[in-house]
């Protein structure tokens, strides 16, 4: 399971084909844990979007039931599908179809300038912070190395700049780099490269099931990813810095999620999205079967033939929901009464 399955862990991404795909697309708290814990966290999660958006309870509740029709149906089916803008409908479609026409050029724009004729970092932006210099000739030493010997790596490619990246809530206190690289065959030929701290999996504690030996966490992560997405985003791979795990992967203009506060209105827009997200999840499922310890694909097709566990997670994940909503209301009141720190400086 990738472990943290919500509304906005669906997004857009451009994968190792070059095409942008609608997917699962956070994979952090990825372990090997039971079906239903997926489908409890995501169920939960329609249920305090809808809250929060004050959509009617009867429509989460008639949503919640979808999903886990498409989710069973999908599964008994034994068949994973995949959605790219080809194959989209509806919202998704449209949403795939804008996020394609984002440029590598605006993401370059939005992250650097010229100084003196030559593309740097731009340090300016409140999500980058600057790098002591012996350390940041280390991170570059690294990611040198990686280019020229990994096989997930870009050829031909060497680094002008990196800088410390804030980025994502979940990734506060982590490392995290962002990376410039310039063709060494091609003028003008960019990319940005994302290098984040990986942990294990907040899952973990709470998890009785033997797991898979893994070489690193970041290895855990981008392993699981490769096996439940369809194809997984550009230059995805994992490294070792400094004794310390790290998922690297292309920046990229086109990851982006779904935002349910432009389509609350719109009930057929809504109903397709909560559809495809089921069928994602099914199918992200039966392509990780049968490896190193998951169900195979006949006890996930039993599973999706079952009709008896539905209405019983369906109960589970409205209560779940109340107590979700009770532990924000004490997080807030302890905010603000000042126990907590909103430092991020002091957080990193």
């Amino acid at each position: 399971m990738c472990g943290d399955l919500h509304l906005e862990n669906f997004g857009s991404f451009k994968a190792d084909n070059r095409l942008v795909h609608f997917d699962l697309n956070d994979f952090d708290e990825a372990i090997l844990a039971p079906a239903s814990w997926e489908l409890a966290r995501i169920i939960t999660s329609i249920f305090i979007a809808f809250s929060s958006l004050k959509i009617d309870k009867a429509k989460a509740y008639k949503m919640a039931k979808l999903f886990l029709k498409t989710y069973s149906e999908t599964l008994a089916g034994g068949k994973a599908y995949y959605i790219e803008s080809k194959t989209a409908k509806g919202i998704v479609c449209s949403f795939l179809q804008s996020a394609s026409k984002r440029k590598k050029k605006q993401l370059l724009r939005k992250r650097t300038l010229k100084n003196k004729g030559s593309l740097e970092i731009m340090m300016d932006d409140p999500r980058h912070f600057e790098i002591e210099k012996n350390y940041k000739r280390e991170l570059v030493h690294h990611i040198t190395d990686w280019i020229l010997n990994n096989s997930d790596g870009p050829y031909n490619y060497e680094v002008l700049d990196v800088a410390f990246r804030l980025a994502g809530t979940g990734s506060i206190g982590m490392k995290r780099y962002a990376f410039l690289l310039q063709s060494v065959r091609k003028d003008g030929k960019y990319l940005l490269i994302d290098m984040k701290q990986c942990r294990p999996s907040a899952l973990l504690p709470f998890v009785k099931i033997k797991q898979p030996e893994w070489d690193s966490e970041a290895q855990r992560v981008v392993a699981i990813q490769q096996r439940m997405q369809n194809i997984p985003p550009a230059l995805l791979s994992h490294s070792i810095f400094q004794d310390q795990s790290f998922i690297i992967q292309e920046m990229q203009p086109v990851k982006d999620s779904i935002n349910f506060k432009f389509i609350r209105d719109r009930y057929r827009d809504i109903y397709q999205v909560i559809d495809d997200m089921a069928m994602l999840t099914a199918s992200s499922q039966l392509r990780s079967s049968g490896r190193q310890g998951s169900a195979t694909a006949d006890e996930l097709i039993a599973f999706g033939l079952n009709n008896q566990w539905q209405e019983e997670l369906l109960n589970y994940a409205i209560e779940y929901t109340a107590k979700v909503k009770n532990d924000y209301k004490k997080f807030i009141a302890d905010q603000k009464k000042g126990l907590l720190s909103t430092d991020i400086k002091k957080a990193l």
